[in-house]
């Protein structure tokens, strides 16, 4: 079966991207902040904004909006995950067992990609995002959990500081890990 990705100019996407094996690969801050300089270096050369995010050991959510009159968001995630893989500290588990035409990668092949089609969608992906870190069993409230725009949005007055503390406030079908 073929996957078919939604391209629209200017659209605003949610992302899944997951490291190959599931491997926990991104556990401190120096391997988080390579993410951090990947997306920096893609986004001099090919713009797009971060509307949300969130890195975990073995995955990463976040919420993009293109330029008005771009659609290209796959070459920007070949070049942040080219880049990332590239810049992996030598000595720190790599990830997948690469076949002989292939080098190895800090991620999986594929990632998950939904076109956000209203601000409801949006205002349950945003959610879904900020409490990723509490789902998975990282943290008890979104707050304590540095590597994602949580704090961001509770200093821009947009949540308390208390949000997602005591139970879950999104809907669970939203998003795939």
């Amino acid at each position: 079966m073929q996957y078919r990705r939604t391209f629209v100019p200017g659209g605003t996407y949610f992302f899944t991207v997951v490291t190959a094996l599931r491997r926990r690969l991104f556990c401190d801050e120096g391997t988080i902040d390579l993410v951090r300089q990947a997306f920096h270096h893609v986004n001099i050369r090919l713009p797009f904004t971060v509307n949300a995010m969130v890195v975990l050991p073995d995955h990463l959510h976040c919420i993009w909006t293109l330029p008005a009159a771009d659609e290209d968001y796959p070459t920007r995630w070949r070049l942040i995950k080219t880049w990332v893989t590239k810049h992996y500290p030598r000595g720190r588990p790599q990830a997948s067992m690469p076949s002989r035409r292939q080098k190895p990668s800090v991620w999986q092949a594929r990632y998950w990609e939904h076109l956000i089609r209203n601000e409801e969608d949006y205002r349950q992906h945003v959610e879904y995002i900020h409490y990723n870190p509490v789902k998975h069993g990282q943290v008890s409230r979104p707050w304590d959990w540095p590597y994602s725009s949580f704090r961001q949005y509770v200093q821009e007055g947009l949540y308390p500081r208390e949000w997602g503390g005591t139970a879950p406030l999104l809907d669970e079908k939203i998003g795939r890990q």
